[in-house]
């Protein structure tokens, strides 16, 4: 296949690049290095099937340049920060729905019927209910997740109108290898790197606020599943997580203790921060009937891991 992925030197596009060169597809890896970082993709850049593309979605000019014979596109570009979010709102919205518009218009007339749109569990705001399926209300309370809303939404609009074949993908929370120790998401990477540092994790507000978290290898199943999939499981969204969920607390508590410094550390309390989502749990039955898929990275091998990662190859990886 010719598969486009933006933002592919991100996290979980640094992945989904490496499996599918790694399987003889040719990727067209695109991203504007502002979120991503090349050393993710720097084992591929040599290779004859992946071809990096160093552009920004939002660039009108950039969709010529495209190849027209596609047989898929994941669309994993994104403003993902809440706090840069709420400090620049018109960027984030730029990059979220604007970019996400050309893409899809890229996609339309291009006749390119393979979509996997990477939504956000940060759509739903804090439950209302656990776990949370697929028609939950759609209430996030910040303007990351309200970009992504509408990004979404307008996937769902082009599928109504067009018949264009997107899956909607909402994964909650991921942790693994490459995750950056800054922003909103990546508390466990945060923990870890101040830990290794031998300085306290740092919880805001009472720690009581839970995430479903995903291990990254679980997640790049999760959009090859949806990928080989003959009908379309996400056109009206589509979830994966765990089914499980985790405190803040508990996150922190692990991490100091599988890095070995449970009696040298506590965490230390700060006051909360203003529009957190509260609690996210997922509800995964739809993607278990639809695809049997099934996580299959414990939290603990996964949080082992990250922390070997750290400790062995993060100081190298992020130079630039």
């Amino acid at each position: 296949m010719k598969i486009l992925i933006s933002g592919a030197a991100g996290f979980l596009g640094s992945y989904l690049s490496e499996k599918y060169v790694n399987e003889g597809h040719v990727v067209y890896g695109l991203d504007n290095l502002i979120n991503g970082n090349l050393n993710n993709v720097r084992t591929l850049l040599h290779r004859k099937n992946f071809k990096f593309i160093h552009d920004d979605i939002r660039s009108k000019d950039l969709y010529p340049k495209l190849p027209k014979d596609l047989d898929a596109i994941f669309h994993l570009a994104a403003q993902i920060h809440v706090d840069r979010s709420i400090v620049n709102p018109q960027e984030t919205f730029d990059i979220n729905v604007t970019g996400t518009m050309n893409m899809l218009e890229y996609a339309r007339m291009n006749d390119i019927n393979k979509i996997l749109f990477a939504s956000t569990s940060e759509v739903y705001g804090s439950a209302k209910y656990v776990p949370m399926n697929e028609d939950h209300p759609l209430s996030a309370q910040h303007p990351y997740g309200v970009s992504k809303i509408a990004a979404d939404r307008l996937c769902y609009t082009y599928n109504e109108t067009y018949d264009l074949g997107i899956d909607i993908i909402r994964c909650f929370n991921l942790f693994g290898p490459r995750q950056k120790d800054s922003g909103y998401g990546g508390v466990i990477a945060i923990f870890i790197n101040r830990v290794l540092q031998n300085k306290p994790p740092i919880i805001y507000g009472d720690g009581n606020q839970t995430r479903d978290y995903m291990y990254v290898d679980d997640a790049v199943d999760a959009y090859d599943k949806v990928l080989n999939s003959s009908n379309n499981p996400g056109k009206y969204g589509i979830n994966f997580g765990t089914g499980t969920e985790k405190s803040v607390n508990e996150i922190a508590e692990l991490v100091l203790k599988y890095s070995g410094n449970e009696k040298n550390l506590k965490a230390i309390h700060v006051e909360s921060r203003p529009t957190e989502v509260q609690r996210l749990y997922a509800d995964i039955s739809k993607a278990k009937n639809l695809l049997n898929f099934a996580p299959k990275n414990e939290f603990g091998h996964g949080l082992s891991l990250l922390i070997d990662w750290y400790k062995n190859y993060k100081s190298e990886l992020w130079l630039y």
